[in-house]
């Protein structure tokens, strides 16, 4: 596992662009530019994550415009950092959208998502792999926005069926208090519902990105479950999880893919030991899969470290640039129309090996998402 925080706050600012030396020199041959606007958490609670997304598209496209771009065009990313507040995220659209981008990219964080799409909505601005959103931006009526990663509904539907596989029927839910918290819970019940599972037997809410978990430790411990699934980010989800095993508990944990995988470790350590934490996107160690060579091809020309989230965004950025191809194939141009158009086709869109529908129905994700545990050494084990 890596220390992210360090690898990565050395390298980016709120606009910052990455890229090694040798691809800096490179970029931007193109006179031609397709601009993309991101807000993100690069300060605040979720800033560990908020930052390997940033960076994992970031190096993708630099990469693509020290080679001449697609067909002729360079994509830019305008990054603006939100904190993990919703309001701010609905301001940085508004000013994206003001400058001209050609599409809001990449926001993060529930309910910074919703805040920012209710922005784009007026305008019909294109919203192309928002990360954590809630299930109701996965509508297929919303016909401008465009999703990499599974709802949350297709994650809690996988950890409800792992649950169903080991016949743990008294299932609990810890929550953050927030839009992704409450989204997730709503969710895994909604999942228990469709595979015909008993109910939870208990569920807490607790303060955001907060080791104040202990009301939550109470009301969880006396419903006695065989396992827990966690809604939160690493901070709150650590405190729980020290303060439910230091009251007995000796059950299954299971956390969304939000949690932040590797600042959970961090805040952890060796007690990270048997917790099952659902991944969207392949490892970023699975050097067999042509995406994630491609990937470590790339990232090794920085003084950047893998992660989960980096994936992610390297293979949001990937999409992105194949609509944009897709946009010119035959005298086109990436325009809105053009964008749309060529998102909408992109179905089955196999990403080196990894296939990703920008336009699933519920629960026909779950195929793409693995369930992961990490060993007291930091070893990740499918």
């Amino acid at each position: 596992m890596f220390n992210r925080r360090q690898s990565i706050l050395k390298l980016v600012s709120a606009a910052a662009v990455i890229a090694s030396p040798a691809l800096r020199a490179q970029t931007l041959k193109t006179s031609r530019k397709v601009t993309l606007g991101q807000s993100v958490p690069l300060t605040g609670a979720a800033d560990q994550i908020g930052l390997a997304y940033l960076n994992g598209a970031k190096i993708y496209f630099d990469a693509l415009n020290a080679n001449n771009g697609v067909g002729g065009y360079s994509i830019a990313v305008k990054a603006l950092d939100d904190g993990y507040d919703p309001a701010k995220a609905a301001a940085n659209a508004k000013k994206l959208i003001s400058e001209g981008v050609d599409a809001l990219f990449g926001f993060a964080g529930t309910a910074s998502c919703d805040a920012a799409y209710a922005v784009a909505k007026s305008s019909g601005t294109l919203f192309f792999a928002p990360f954590a959103a809630s299930d109701t931006l996965h509508d297929p009526a919303l016909v401008n926005v465009f999703h990499v990663r599974p709802a949350l509904a297709d994650e809690a539907y996988k950890v409800a069926r792992h649950c169903a596989t080991l016949n743990q029927e008294r299932i609990a839910v810890f929550a953050e208090d927030d839009a992704m918290g409450r989204a997730g819970l709503a969710a895994v019940n909604q999942a228990l519902v469709d595979l015909k599972r008993p109910p939870l037997v208990a569920s807490a809410l607790s303060p955001i990105n907060s080791d104040k978990v202990d009301a939550a430790v109470a009301q969880i411990v006396k419903a006695q479950p065989q396992a827990i699934i966690l809604a939160s980010l690493f901070n709150s989800s650590a405190a729980f999880i020290r303060k439910m095993r230091q009251a007995g508990f000796g059950g299954q944990f299971l956390a969304f893919s939000v949690v932040g995988i590797d600042p959970l470790f961090s805040a952890l350590g060796k007690e990270i030991g048997g917790i099952v934490i659902s991944q969207v996107v392949p490892s970023p160690r699975s050097t067999v899969m042509p995406l994630i060579k491609e990937y470590l091809a790339v990232l090794n020309q920085t003084d950047q470290a893998p992660s989960y989230e980096s994936v992610e965004g390297y293979v949001a950025a990937r999409c992105f640039a194949e609509g944009v191809r897709l946009s010119i194939a035959g005298g086109g141009k990436p325009d809105r129309v053009g964008l749309q158009k060529a998102f909408n086709s992109m179905t089955d869109y196999d990403v080196g090996g990894f296939r990703v529908n920008l336009r699933a129905k519920k629960y026909e994700s779950v195929r793409a998402i693995d369930l992961v545990s990490i060993t007291p050494d930091g070893k990740i084990v499918r």
